[in-house]
């Protein structure tokens, strides 16, 4: 690579540990010569976070639990003055219950709390982050196929999903005039401590490779290439798009 990054600052949300989709695009970021910030959700997950920011150019590392706009104030507080040019927002959440039940059987606080942390929080930090992307920039997220799919077991997290990826759309016409770009990239089925949540996970990662066009499952490396395209100049004139890194399972009926 030809430091794709270079002169960027990032701000990478939603690391949980080294097998993350958004630690993989951290170490592509770092790679590709970013300065990165990190967050993390609270003083449980910090030494944590702070472990694997050693490995990575990563300059803050700071809370944020975006269910608070407290806390998402604070975050934008502390970033003023910098000039931000990425945002990567690789965030949620659903009550384990609801992952294992029947969709009809959502609860109500259930669908809420999952909308909050899965779709919401995407609209509270582009609000929060867009003043400091005074140049224009690029705005992504994290989806998956159960969006405009049942995917079996994937529940309230589909519709969660589905709500994420209309918001990309949304924010992509709101903050087009100010050059920031807002997109998702759906990954397919990997093993991260978000996707144990979900029943029968080890089904779906055997089953990929007897179906998928490129006969495989995804690699998190993959997707954090591709999160490196949007970021950087080569992505500059793609924006409101959800882009599948999927071993090719979106062609499939």
């Amino acid at each position: 690579m030809s430091q794709l990054l270079a002169g960027k600052t990032a701000l990478v949300m939603g690391i949980a540990n080294k097998w993350s989709i958004a630690y993989a695009i951290a170490q592509a970021f770092s790679r590709e010569g970013a300065s990165l910030i990190l967050t993390y959700l609270d003083d449980h997950q910090k030494d944590a976070i702070e472990t694997l920011s050693k490995d990575l150019n990563v300059s803050k590392v700071l809370p944020c639990n975006v269910t608070s706009d407290e806390q998402i104030a604070a975050l934008a507080a502390s970033l003023e003055g910098r000039q931000l040019d990425i945002v990567v927002h690789a965030l949620a959440y659903a009550n384990r219950e609801d992952l294992s039940r029947p969709f009809v059987e959502t609860s109500r606080a259930g669908y809420a709390l999952a909308h909050d942390v899965s779709a919401y929080s995407l609209v509270a930090i582009a609000r929060a982050t867009a003043p400091l992307m005074t140049h224009g920039g690029s705005l992504m997220t994290l989806t998956y196929l159960g969006s405009t799919r049942v995917v079996q077991n994937y529940n309230v997290m589909g519709v969660a999903k589905a709500a994420l990826e209309a918001t990309v759309r949304y924010l992509s016409n709101d903050l087009g005039p100010k050059n920031i770009r807002v997109n998702a990239i759906s990954a397919g089925v990997v093993k991260t401590t978000s996707a144990r949540g979900i029943k029968d996970l080890s089904t779906m990662l055997n089953a990929v490779p007897d179906r998928a066009p490129l006969r495989r499952n995804t690699d998190p490396a993959e997707v954090a290439d591709t999160a490196v395209f949007l970021a950087s100049d080569l992505g500059r004139g793609v924006t409101g798009n959800t882009i599948f890194v999927d071993a090719g399972m979106q062609v499939l009926a």
